[in-house]
């Protein structure tokens, strides 16, 4: 099953870091899908991603630190290979991701059935 959120359905970048490892998002990485991953833990906890980094939709420090909080708070973890959290978006992280920010969405869509804008 893909992606849900209404943020990252229609993604293949992100579509294809939930099923591929050589697709996970790292620091370094520039693009939309970057962007929307920034909005995503932006949006669900708070977190503020450096405007020299959104303007450019990197991957930098910024949002590498969101990332890592993230994943900190919620213990996404890979056991079987790891004791911590790291600060890349694999399979794990987009998943969650992905389900909370769909979660937000529909409550967002039931307080104001108008719509829910992407900005």
């Amino acid at each position: 099953m893909g992606l849900i959120s209404r943020l990252f359905g229609n993604d293949l970048a992100l579509q294809k870091c939930l099923v591929e490892d050589a697709a996970h998002v790292v620091p370094g990485a520039i693009g939309e899908h970057v962007a929307k991953i920034q909005t995503a833990v932006s949006r669900l906890d708070g977190y503020r991603i450096g405007p020299e980094e959104t303007v450019k939709y990197h991957y930098g420090a910024s949002t590498a630190a969101a990332v890592l909080a993230f994943k900190t708070r919620r213990r996404i973890i890979n056991f079987s290979y790891q004791t911590q959290p790291d600060n890349i978006v694999g399979k794990m992280t987009i998943a969650i991701l992905d389900k909370e920010l769909a979660a937000l969405e529909a409550r967002t869509l039931t307080l104001d059935p108008s719509g829910w804008s992407m900005s």
